[in-house]
């Protein structure tokens, strides 16, 4: 990770200062999909612990999607027309895909870790294509985001998302079928090569064998068929016996408790943290993954405790953790859609799932089993152009809805940053308020800024309003010169960052 280095030598003992602002915009960027001004004024001066209690009680109350009318359709609920059916399946995607994302930006932690773990239990919508399953998938996401990992890994295993995307439905007893027995291992819970053998994985595709009840018509829920499955001894990490599903899932965890905490705890920093978990240049991330291991395994899997102590840490909150992880697509425009309250409708959540796909995030269908890379992958040539050009035509579209909200958003920005937007004031400090609003630990440079701030004084540039003193916030063109500041910074490398 050359291009952000770990050194990071806070403990994961409790951060007890009260929040400014920067760490306040910090915990909502990483625990949700940021916050307006308004949030982030109210948290500034609170606890990390009383703050991190609050987002996660508030994640472990909030309601799950409820189940649309078609949530248990089969085929037989749609026209025998495929011409007169696509159009149906194609509208209660693009239904379920609004509920979900609004899911994204009002459920802050919840949904976080909602969409973290669809890109650790990948499956992909393409393979499957059925919106019912593709609901009970989702369903499993959101019960479980913060709940047990044991009951998770059980219960994701059996939906028919996941039968189908990894091939159970084809595991017969006289057939083993290996595909769910080595992404069990090697991509859910233990890690590639990390304790377990090729033997482990060919006994356990027979023990998870059986479920291959499809019914008779397509897209219905997978059961199990005690007639495909394999009745045979299976010997998994060393335990002999006629081992079933729940049998396998009971030895994985006990067996390698300490690996699968480990592992799971290196993702879980690595995506809330920071991409580089090592210790190359004096950091102590694997010690602070070890403590969440420890955490998780005495808390028998349990996932809010580990994340609680975490976002509560000086490891969470110390400077060398902001601002050092880029953006996804879905952050790139959920942020802005939240730190903005900008107004936006169906249309732009639409587009800016469009825009994601293109950029690499395609929303249910990451693009293999191993999902979404991140990182660095998404600043690549090519994405970074996209990014710039689709953020243009989203302010674009947003200011031509309604420009009168973007002189709104400046005058908050003023408030909350203590400049009194009814006075004359300096159009240099309103534009670095709204720049640092934006970006996480502000622009880098100087010169930087003096570019922003030209930029923002440019649609007075033929007048004298500025000069003589008469400027505020407030005026007839400000909306303007809102508009043009954030479509400069959204092309700064330093918008990219969260």
């Amino acid at each position: 990770m050359e291009y952000f280095i770990n050194c990071n030598s806070s403990p994961l003992a409790e951060y007890n200062t009260p929040l400014d602002k920067t760490r306040a915009e910090h915990l909502y960027r990483r625990l949700g999909f940021s916050a307006s001004v308004q949030t982030i004024t109210a948290a500034v001066g609170q606890t990390a612990g009383n703050l991190v209690d609050n987002l996660m009680n508030q994640a472990l109350a909030a309601p799950v999607i409820p189940p649309p009318e078609w949530a248990d359709w089969t085929n037989a609920n749609y026209p025998e027309d495929d011409d007169l059916a696509r159009p149906i399946k194609r509208a209660q995607q693009e239904e379920f895909t609004l509920s979900y994302v609004n899911s994204l930006l009002d459920n802050n932690l919840r949904d976080r870790m909602s969409f973290f773990w669809s890109n650790h239990f990948v499956t992909e919508l393409d393979v499957y294509n059925c919106n019912s399953f593709l609901y009970y998938y989702i369903n499993c996401l959101q019960r479980n985001a913060l709940g047990n990992f044991r009951t998770f890994v059980s219960e994701i295993g059996l939906t028919s998302a996941m039968l189908y995307y990894l091939d159970g439905v084809r595991n017969r007893g006289n057939n083993p079928n290996e595909n769910y027995a080595r992404e069990l291992y090697e991509l859910f819970t233990l890690g590639e090569g990390n304790g377990y053998t090729e033997e482990d994985i060919i006994e356990t595709s027979k023990s998870l064998s059986g479920y291959t009840e499809r019914g008779e018509e397509g897209c219905t829920q997978v059961t199990f068929d005690s007639d495909n499955f394999n009745t045979d001894n299976k010997t998994i990490f060393g335990q002999t016996g006629n081992w079933g599903y729940d049998d396998t899932i009971d030895i994985l965890f006990t067996q390698k408790a300490d690996l699968i905490a480990g592992f799971i705890c290196k993702k879980l920093y690595e995506f809330f943290v920071h991409p580089d978990s090592t210790n190359d240049q004096g950091g102590n991330a694997p010690d602070i993954i070890n403590g969440m291991a420890q955490r998780m395994v005495s808390s028998n899997f349990e996932i809010a405790p580990v994340l609680s102590e975490l976002f509560k840490s000086q490891h969470f909150f110390d400077e060398t953790a902001i601002g050092v992880i880029i953006k996804s697509p879905f952050d790139l425009y959920l942020n802005f859609f939240k730190e903005t309250s900008f107004t936006y409708n169906e249309n732009d959540l639409l587009e800016v799932v469009g825009n994601s796909t293109v950029l690499g995030q395609e929303l249910f269908d990451p693009f293999d089993v191993a999902g979404w890379q991140r990182d660095r992958e998404w600043i690549n040539t090519n994405f970074i152009i996209g990014r710039w050009i689709s953020m243009e035509d989203l302010l674009l579209d947003l200011y031509g809805a309604d420009s009168g909200q973007f002189a709104t958003f400046g005058v908050e920005v003023t408030i909350a940053s203590g400049i009194d937007p009814g006075m004359e004031s300096d159009p240099a400090v309103v534009a670095r308020a709204i720049v640092d609003k934006l970006t996480p630990k502000g622009l880098l440079e100087q010169s930087q800024y003096d570019a922003a701030i030209t930029v923002f004084r440019e649609p007075y540039e033929n007048t004298n309003t500025i000069e003589s003193g008469n400027w505020r916030i407030t005026l007839e063109n400000a909306d303007a010169q809102v508009y043009l500041l954030l479509r400069h910074l959204s092309r700064q490398p330093e918008f990219q960052l969260k």
